[in-house]
């Protein structure tokens, strides 16, 4: 009985350069298109037979992986916390996409208050299970509106006077008027496999992992 095509699902992004010589150093080679930003494919043939790469949002990739529509992928340790899939195995940190995900806030508010005296936040975030688990480890009651992009222009509109988002550099807040004030967790991205998929065709998934492990 043959083995179906394995898909890998990779996010979209400037990770991709980060993870070009991880994929080279596993012997994957995608096709051109992979790494034209402008492309508007889906799915791309690689190297090897039997072995397709999709191109999708950094969130879906743990999505596609949980319900086996993805036999492997790359996703960032943010995305696992957030979704928590019981479906999914994260062997291997890649050791690449690192950022924190951090509290954020405005400069000129930081200065009449302290976050450790804080009992009820509203935050602006694309993490709210991530968020409400922080805060309520700490104590503190969160409410979480949950946006997918432009976080750091919400407490100038009066959405929310904090936001939680990855950090990088720190330039978008800074240019922003807003300032880190606490780290929730740092961030890497994971290769992440399917856990069926690991059971049905263990040689073969383990094969992979071992290959990224090395590579990594």
């Amino acid at each position: 009985m043959s083995q179906p095509n394995l898909i890998l699902a990779l996010p979209k992004g400037r990770i991709l350069d980060e993870l070009a010589p991880i994929l080279a150093g596993c012997g994957i080679e995608p096709e051109a298109a992979f790494y034209d930003e402008k492309s508007r494919l889906l799915k791309f043939a690689t190297n090897i037979p039997g072995l397709e790469i999709i191109r999708v949002r950094s969130f879906d990739v743990a999505t596609f992986t949980a319900f086996g529509a993805a036999h492997l992928g790359v996703a960032g340790s943010d995305v696992l916390e957030e979704f928590d899939y019981s479906e999914i195995y994260a062997p291997v940190d890649l050791k690449i996409g690192a950022c924190r995900l951090s509290v954020a806030m405005p400069e000129a508010e930081l200065a009449k208050e302290k976050p450790q005296r804080w009992s009820h936040v509203r935050v602006a975030t694309k993490y709210p299970n991530l968020t409400r688990k922080y805060f309520a480890a700490r104590g503190v009651q969160s409410e979480s509106i949950k946006l997918s992009g432009a976080m750091e222009i919400a407490p100038a509109l009066g959405l929310a006077r904090r936001i939680v988002d990855l950090v990088s550099s720190g330039g978008t807040l800074k240019a922003n008027g807003l300032v880190e004030v606490e780290t929730i967790m740092d961030v890497s991205s994971r290769l992440i496999v399917n856990r069926t998929a690991l059971k049905t065709m263990p040689d073969v998934m383990n094969g992979w992992i071992e290959k990224f492990r090395k590579a990594a």
